[in-house]
């Protein structure tokens, strides 16, 4: 089971939300960070990291000796990475997406794969959990191939051993907004979470998350963060859309001085521990709803 923890925007408390999870949840899980623009779960869960190694993408080299300026490959690319001018074929790295069609397409040769760093894999261990992340380098302006090459190794960590028959959960802390690293994020996950808060910014980008993520079919809930500030407009929206508020945080002092101090909200009183733990089982719940519904259609 993949669970995303998402919001409309950040700072909405969705790492609070995911670490907090990840520190209750009873079978075994795979804590996996993939805000790889700006990971921070690592600060909440003090991983002890056991491996790195970097993530690169396929982009094509041009050998002009070899071009026939035929066109074909700058024709094909969408994000115009390559480019005919004249009779001198040009790259554009930085523009390139790593589809590796120009290549296929070329008919004389004349582009050769070579790869450009993107950033960065982590791993390790934090407690009970295992801990993956991605961090992307200073000035890569695309993050979905590092979330995909975090993803590959997710499947490495998933199938360790073929006597390892327990199955392992994902928690993952995507990253906010609607644009596509939030999709890629929670595109594969079995429940998606959304965390807000009830002002009218929360609001607005709740609903915006709600309705880019709702064509997905992918079963989802509310955690509302700061109860009791705000307005209501985060609860009679869930009740016109009929989306379940799975838990709420209240808006407590002693809550913000333990998310200042790091440390993770569901171990710091006995009350936030059994909130998390009763949303825990409520996630389960609404996951094995969609395996049920999953299993009808079949």
């Amino acid at each position: 089971m993949k669970i995303a923890i998402a919001s409309g925007k950040g700072g909405t408390g969705k790492t609070t939300v995911a670490s907090s999870l990840i520190s209750v949840w009873e079978s075994p899980v795979i804590a996996m960070d993939l805000d790889v623009e700006e990971p921070n779960l690592h600060l909440f869960l003090n991983p002890t990291f056991t491996g790195k190694k970097p993530a690169n993408m396929e982009i094509p080299k041009a050998d002009n000796t070899l071009c026939s300026q035929c066109g074909k490959c700058s024709e094909l690319c969408q994000f115009k990475a390559i480019s005919l001018m004249g009779e001198v074929l040009m790259t554009f790295p930085e523009m390139c997406h790593g589809c590796g069609g120009c290549i296929a397409i070329c008919p004389e040769g004349a582009l050769t794969p070579e790869f450009r760093e993107l950033g960065e894999i982590s791993w390790g261990l934090s407690g009970r959990a295992e801990f993956l992340m991605g961090r992307l380098r200073v000035g890569e302006a695309m993050s979905p191939p590092l979330m995909r090459a975090v993803k590959e190794k997710l499947k490495e960590m998933m199938n360790v051993s073929s006597k390892d028959v327990i199955p392992k959960d994902v928690i993952i802390d995507a990253p906010p907004g609607v644009s596509c690293p939030a999709i890629n994020a929670v595109m594969d996950s079995d429940v998606i979470l959304l965390v807000t808060e009830p002002t009218p910014f929360g609001f607005y980008d709740m609903k915006l998350a709600h309705e880019a993520f709702s064509p997905m079919n992918i079963p989802m809930g509310v955690v509302v963060n700061r109860a009791g500030l705000g307005n209501n407009k985060v609860y009679d929206y869930c009740t016109a859309e009929e989306l379940e508020i799975m838990a709420e945080i209240p808006y407590d002092r002693k809550i913000a001085e333990a998310y200042a101090n790091g440390c993770i909200i569901a171990e710091s009183s006995d009350e936030m521990k059994n909130i998390f733990m009763s949303l825990a089982e409520k996630i389960k719940q609404k996951a094995g709803c969609k395996n049920a519904a999953e299993v009808c259609r079949d």
